[in-house]
């Protein structure tokens, strides 16, 4: 008979999301393409590459408010930032979207994830 390995400490990890948007404002809101099942608290980078304009915000970090299925606040100031924009059509050479990744949580976020249900 198998036996399979559980992990007594599991881990909970979001994904990442592409952004469909960025606005110029402080705080920036971000959109992304489908719903980000984010919390509040959430802390994420943003990764941001040159095609799409808003370079500045390349691998910056922040915590989040979510204010919709796709959308949310992160502590990040963008005022100056250049625009957001999608390139259409995206050049051949740019081999990577614009995307949200989390890197951490405000402890409270994990309580359902502490309990392994396999």
């Amino acid at each position: 008979m198998p036996r399979f390995y559980v992990n007594p400490n599991p881990s909970f990890e979001r994904s990442a999301k592409h952004i469909d948007a960025i606005t110029n404002a402080n705080p920036a809101q971000v959109t992304t393409t489908t719903d980000h099942n984010y919390e509040d608290g959430d802390i994420v980078r943003l990764t941001v590459p040159d095609a799409y304009g808003m370079r500045r915000a390349h691998n910056l970090k922040g915590k989040i408010n979510v204010t919709g299925a796709k959308t949310f606040t992160i502590d990040i100031d963008t005022t100056g930032f250049n625009p957001f924009a999608i390139p259409a059509p995206i050049p051949w050479y740019v081999n990577a979207s614009a995307q949200v990744l989390p890197v951490g949580e405000v402890s409270a976020n994990l309580g359902g994830a502490t309990q392994n249900v396999l």
